[in-house]
């Protein structure tokens, strides 16, 4: 190659790349942070947030979807009904990962791959969001959190953005998705609780857009999300790192607890003692008190509050609200009482027959208690008709006595 040549190619070299960096005249920085679990259950799906650099204003700013005021009026009561307002806060680097690292936990940095005009966008809507009654939004730990936010914030904003594959395995639900962070994080009790209030709704695939309200999934969608051939993602770094690595246990304790109580209980009600057979009237109320208890909790989160996860939930098959005037008057033996069990013992069979057919996945810690149930409901429908059959020919001899 002669000189003159080697000097017009080093001048389109350099020329290309002033253009090249002439294109962005932003001077924004937008990157997205993915914090890794924590131990505690507030914290054991981790946390997204926005990080904004601006070279003009020299600042770097992290934008927070997930504040709450725990000095909200009622705050529990709004938080169990699903109305309590979440806010986006803003905070320095150094303060927000200060937080993760007293925690011992990893943040990743997703540095966004955009365009001038895609920053600006993107950094007037976070703008926006800050500004008044437009920093709150109803929390849904589902379908609308502090990753979703984000998630929406970036999809809205850069044009034809495009997922390249399925993040999701194929089967996989909401509900597995959920048990696999409750596993991972030691939560057995935690995984039994949420099974009983969260119905059908989480037993379905989740679309890519809907599995990113888990902050590792909305990492992994940016990953391998494309604008017309151009990875989203510019670099990707690890900005704290983390010691700490937590174990799947293999043993499912509620399961092994759960029909400890449940054998012990079946085998107290077998012997003739009497004081078997009075604790044994004492178990059957509490049963059907803490059932009946249950299903009205149940039917609470179904009608009464803006958690849509709680809604069709099959768990009220097994935890029957009727269950607590049941507890009351199974000491008084009315008429009625006797066809009330027959018609659960009816019911308890088919639920246990069609237990892996149903559109919900019930907790397998939930069979022995339901078996339980079903033997109880058998002995007290006999046991009724038993004493109403005494007690009628206690009537019909004593009135020979008195004939």
């Amino acid at each position: 190659m002669s000189k003159k040549a080697f000097r017009l190619l080093f001048g389109f070299i350099l020329l290309s790349q002033f253009s090249e960096a002439q294109t962005d005249t932003s001077h924004i920085r937008v990157s997205v942070l993915t914090c890794s679990p924590g131990d505690e259950l507030y914290s054991l799906f981790g946390h997204s947030a926005i990080r904004i650099v601006d070279s003009t204003t020299r600042t770097d700013t992290i934008y927070n979807w997930g504040t709450f005021d725990f000095d909200e009026p009622n705050f529990y009561l709004k938080f169990m009904r699903g109305k309590l307002l979440y806010f986006v806060s803003s905070d320095g680097l150094y303060d927000f990962l200060g937080i993760y690292q007293y925690e011992n936990r990893t943040v990743y940095e997703q540095v966004l791959n955009l365009t001038s005009n895609e920053k600006k966008q993107i950094k007037y809507a976070v703008d926006s969001n800050m500004i008044g009654n437009n920093r709150f939004y109803r929390y849904d730990f589902i379908y609308d959190n502090c990753t979703t936010r984000i998630r929406d914030l970036i999809f809205n904003n850069v044009k034809d953005l495009h997922v390249a594959s399925n993040i999701v395995p194929s089967g996989t639900t909401f509900r597995n998705l959920i048990h696999g962070y409750l596993d991972k994080g030691g939560q057995p009790w935690s995984k039994l609780g949420i099974d009983i209030l969260l119905g059908a709704k989480i037993d379905k695939q989740p679309t890519n857009a809907e599995a990113m309200f888990l902050p590792d999934y909305l990492m992994k969608a940016l990953d391998s999300s494309t604008v017309n051939n151009r990875p989203i993602v510019g670099a990707k770094k690890l900005i704290l790192p983390n010691a700490s690595s937590s174990e799947i246990s293999g043993v499912y304790q509620p399961l092994i607890v759960v029909s400890t109580i449940c054998l012990l209980l079946f085998m107290t009600s077998v012997l003739r003692a009497s004081w078997a057979k009075t604790f044994t009237k004492f178990a059957d109320s509490f049963l059907l008190y803490i059932t009946g208890v249950l299903g009205l909790l149940i039917l609470f989160m179904w009608f009464f509050t803006d958690h849509i996860a709680c809604a069709n939930n099959y768990n009220i098959i097994w935890a029957l609200p009727t269950n607590v005037v049941a507890g009351f008057f199974v000491w008084r033996k009315p008429a009625w009482i006797r066809k009330y069990f027959l018609s659960l013992s009816f019911i308890t069979t088919l639920l246990l027959l069609i237990w892996f057919g149903l559109p919900q996945q019930l907790n397998i810690a939930l069979i022995p208690v339901t078996l339980l149930l079903l033997y109880r409901y058998i002995k007290l429908a006999v046991s009724q008709n038993t004493a109403r059959e005494k007690l009628k020919t206690f009537e019909q001899h004593a009135k020979k006595v008195q004939s």
